[in-house]
């Protein structure tokens, strides 16, 4: 259950990331890509294999 709380967490900051106008994340916002597949692909298979 952790590990899915932590994906979407890393699925939500990239999308922070991708979406921020603030100029404290610009420097940061090449890695929002990273962060979404990361996240995104980590939260399908922790889903997949959750019982």
């Amino acid at each position: 259950m952790f590990g899915i709380i932590v994906s979407a967490f890393m699925l939500a900051f990239g999308i922070f990331l991708k979406l921020t106008k603030n100029p404290g994340f610009v420097r940061n916002k090449k890695f929002a890509w990273i962060f979404i597949g990361i996240g995104l692909v980590s939260l399908i298979f922790k889903i997949l294999n959750y019982k």
